[in-house]
Parts: structure tokens; C-alpha cells; sequence
């Protein structure tokens, strides 16, 4: 049996429970765990904002040790040190054929299959995110499955399965941040403390650093930001950005938070001309309103980015070599390291905007 952490219905705190794994079947591996990152997304999971199946085993953001392969199974073996890929492509799609596949659109096909079952009464079990990684061992589908590139540590690794990927994408990416352009990042969580690194990274002059909680600066700052402000309804996010970044305006925003009013200050932020880019998940009754004039003056552009835009396989052979050479710190998007019982307690720290990352890392022998 396995430890898990299980949603059994949606709006429902999660709570550990024991599972039972079947042995990996034809293009399935099974890892042991080593560490599985708390993300905003499987909070969003929990509360509905995003759909999963129920009940579920929550976590998609993690990194272990391979322990079985099924039939069919040649990229990896026993003993490979891997990370989780929440959303692998088919590599046959609409989308994977035009080079985009984090957009793929069997991505999410594993989540509605029933993957393992309550050791108590046997009720089948969702992955979420087709990963299910908040457990010490895990049964996935063989394309989820990356060998983790030498020289990083594996627990830190658990990290670039989303937070970092996300983050390092929307800056290289979605945004396409070029050397000397400034830059403003909404919220300082787990992506955005990633986004903020990415961006000194590709050499970005002033980077700006928005956050509710002004207990962050301090984290903001080891990871890149050149200022800190401190976000206040009562005060003009936006107007405060463009007066540090020349009264124009930063040449990037990215919105790390997914709430309309964010995401509008991004925009507003960002001069004529700049780049807007949203990373944050938003729920359906979040509305953003721009007027038809503004788009046609100001000429910005605003986009979507889903996992940073993102390819795993040709995306974390280039972080690693960050990771080796020192210029990307995995360990200062950590703020808490947890057991399994601890998640719930992640998700409310979350919710009141405490702290980085949360990282669940499991003991082994």
C-alpha cells in the first residue's frame, strides 16, 4: 500500500489515505517519489476552478526514481532518476503538428482513467493531471516520463516539472524577453520567483517585482527583482510601475496570479507597443475589460501561456545547464519542505499569499 493524498469531492479538503497501485501495465512506469511541489494549480483542482474527475490523488509537479516499466517501455529503466511531465504530448494532434504541444490535445487523457483504488473500500482513483504525484510511488503513462539530466538534485527537481518550465517559458517563450527590456512580474509564488530568475536569465535591465505581501521583497530580490511594490487596492499597481521603469511603462508584464484585476494592472503596466503575457489560471467568473480604444492606441499585445509554452524534452537539458552553472537557483523557490500531511496547510498559505514553494519530500531508506 501507498500514502496518498486524496480529493474525494470537490470543494472538500483533501486528506491522506492509503492506496493501492497495480503494477505498471503495456507504456506505463511506476516511480518512487522523491519530492512533489505544492502548485497553485492543484488548489485550483481542488476548489473546481480547473475540472478533475473525482476522487482523485492531487499533485502533478514532482521528480523520483523509477521502480517498474511496463511492456513497451525502452526510455527508461529501474533506477532512472526522472521528472513527471504533467502534459505530454501525443505528437500526432492538430496542435502537436504545428510545433505546439503544450497545447496537445490528448494532453489531459490520463485524468479520466481510474488508476489506482482506496485501500480501504477499493473505489477507483483519478491521477490528477494524469500524474497523481502527492503519493510516495506513482503509476504513470510512459510519455509523462523525462529522464532527469545529470547535475541536478532530484528533490530541487521535482520543481521543474512545472513551476520552473512555466516560468522559464513565459519569460524565453511566450514573452521572448530581450537583453536590457524591463520587466514587471505579478505575484512572487513558485512561478513567479522562477519567472523572476528567468528574466535575469536572458539579461533584462529593471525587473519588477508586485506582490500583495510585503514579507516576500526579500525573496523577490535574491531571485532577480531590482524593486519591490507592494500591491494595494487603494493604490495604482500600474501607474507605480511605469513611473520606475521611465514613466513608459515596462517593455514585459507577466501575470503570475490568475484574478482580473491582476491581470488588468499587467496590461496598464506595460508601455505602447509591450508584451503582456498571462500565466496565472483564472476562474470562469473572472472578467477583464479593456476598451476598444485603448487596444487600438496603445498597441500591446496580450497572451495566453499554457506550461510556459513550453517543450520538456527540449526545454530542461537547457535549464539543467542553468541549474549546473549556478545562474538558476532551484532551492530559493523553497520555502517550506513538508510531509504529505502538510499539503492542506500548503494550500491555506496559498490562499492567505505566505511564502514560495511548498515542497512534499518523502523519506527514503
Amino acid at each position: 500500500m501507498v500514502r496518498a493524498v486524496v480529493l474525494t469531492a470537490v470543494g472538500e479538503p483533501p486528506r491522506t489515505a492509503e492506496i493501492d497501485l497495480p503494477a505498471p501495465g503495456p507504456g506505463q512506469v511506476r516511480i518512487a517519489l522523491a519530492a512533489a511541489g505544492v502548485c497553485h494549480s492543484d488548489l485550483s483542482l481542488s476548489n473546481g476552478t480547473l475540472r478533475q474527475p473525482v476522487p482523485a490523488v492531487l499533485g502533478h509537479e514532482g521528480a523520483g526514481t523509477v521502480t517498474a516499466v511496463g511492456e513497451g517501455v525502452g526510455h527508461v529503466a529501474p533506477g532512472d532518476r526522472v521528472i513527471l511531465n504533467w502534459a505530454p504530448s501525443c505528437g500526432a494532434c492538430h496542435f502537436c503538428g504545428l510545433g505546439e504541444p503544450w497545447l496537445c490535445a490528448d494532453a489531459a487523457g490520463a485524468t479520466t482513467t481510474p488508476y489506482a483504488t482506496l485501500a480501504a473500500d477499493g473505489t477507483p482513483l483519478h491521477p490528477a493531471l494524469g500524474t497523481a504525484v502527492f503519493a510516495e510511488e506513482t503509476v504513470v503513462r510512459a510519455n509523462a516520463v523525462l529522464p532527469l539530466p545529470d547535475g541536478v538534485p532530484l528533490a530541487e527537481a521535482a520543481l521543474l516539472g512545472c513551476a520552473v518550465l512555466t516560468g522559464y517559458g513565459a519569460v524565453h517563450h511566450s514573452a521572448r524577453v530581450r537583453p536590457g527590456e524591463t520587466v514587471a512580474v505579478y505575484g512572487v509564488g513558485g512561478v513567479g520567483l522562477a519567472t523572476l530568475q528567468s528574466a535575469r536569465i536572458a539579461g533584462a535591465g529593471a525587473v519588477v517585482a508586485v506582490d500583495v505581501s510585503p514579507e516576500k521583497e526579500e525573496l523577490a530580490r535574491a531571485a532577480g527583482a531590482t524593486d519591490f511594490l507592494v500591491a494595494d487596492p487603494d493604490r495604482d499597481t500600474a501607474k507605480a510601475v511605469r513611473k520606475l521603469t521611465g514613466g513608459h511603462g515596462a517593455d514585459v508584464a507577466v501575470e503570475c496570479v490568475g484574478r482580473a484585476e491582476t491581470i488588468r494592472a499587467a496590461w496598464s503596466s506595460t508601455r505602447r507597443g509591450g508584451r503582456t503575457t498571462v500565466v496565472g489560471i483564472g476562474g470562469q467568473d473572472q472578467r477583464v475589460v479593456f476598451s476598444a480604444l485603448e487596444l487600438f492606441h496603445f498597441g500591446r499585445t496580450l497572451a495566453g501561456c499554457v506550461y510556459g509554452n513550453s517543450d520538456p524534452a527540449r526545454d530542461l537539458p537547457v535549464i539543467a545547464g542553468h541549474v549546473r552553472a549556478g545562474r538558476f537557483d532551484l532551492s530559493a523557490l523553497v520555502t517550506d519542505r513538508i510531509g504529505l500531511d502538510g499539503v492542506p496547510a500548503a494550500f491555506d498559505a496559498m490562499l492567505a499569499g505566505r511564502g514560495g514553494r511548498s515542497l512534499v519530500v518523502f523519506p527514503r531508506p
